[in-house]
């Protein structure tokens, strides 16, 4: 048995599930999120939680199982808190703004880079208190998905680099920086 599968997923006040046969519908106080599931798997309610069966100990029934009750434990959350993803912008005169919804970034090429979010999905800049510039990008959605790729779009504009470190990274992400030819000529001498 999957040790995740096997865990009732919670209903919190306020959410309402909606199941269909293959489709499972989400409502709660930050939004809605729809997602279509496997035909082997089967969500049913009970008493303020969700149970997900499945029909077999096939091998895909095993792999799908845990998978699925991922799924929609993350689409609760997401309706009840949300999801954000922080992006950090390092290197001279590059910065980001939001214009009508569109996140508009100077990242150094010879033109501005206009990105326009898809639907469900919040784009806040913060600034960075120890610079003091505008070079925090905040990406916030209720589908925990969708606000990673929007997120990994948007760091692909301009990866960090291994030699100045300059580009966009996700706030936890650790860039180690690699020694120049310079350097590495210098220490072999």
């Amino acid at each position: 048995m999957s040790r995740i599968g096997k865990q009732p997923i919670n209903i919190p006040k306020g959410v309402e599930v909606k199941i269909d046969v293959n489709r499972i519908e989400v409502k709660g106080p930050k939004g809605s999120i729809s997602k279509a599931i496997h035909p082997n798997m089967k969500v049913e309610p009970a008493e303020g939680k969700l149970l997900i069966k499945r029909p077999s100990d096939s091998r895909l029934d095993r792999s799908l199982h845990g998978l699925t009750r991922t799924i929609v434990n993350n689409m609760v959350v997401g309706v009840t808190e949300g999801f954000s993803k922080q992006l950090i912008i390092e290197g001279i005169g590059y910065k980001a703004a939001v214009q009508a919804k569109k996140l508009v970034l100077t990242l150094g090429y010879s033109h501005p880079i206009n990105f326009d979010p898809p639907k469900g999905i919040d784009i806040e800049i913060g600034k960075n208190t120890e610079i003091g510039k505008n070079t925090e990008i905040i990406v916030k959605g209720v589908d925990k998905e969708l606000v990673g790729q929007v997120a990994a779009n948007i760091r692909g504009f301009r990866e960090p680099d291994p030699y100045k470190g300059k580009g966009i990274r996700y706030s936890d992400e650790v860039i180690h920086k690699k020694p120049g030819k310079a350097a590495a000529t210098a220490s072999s001498s």
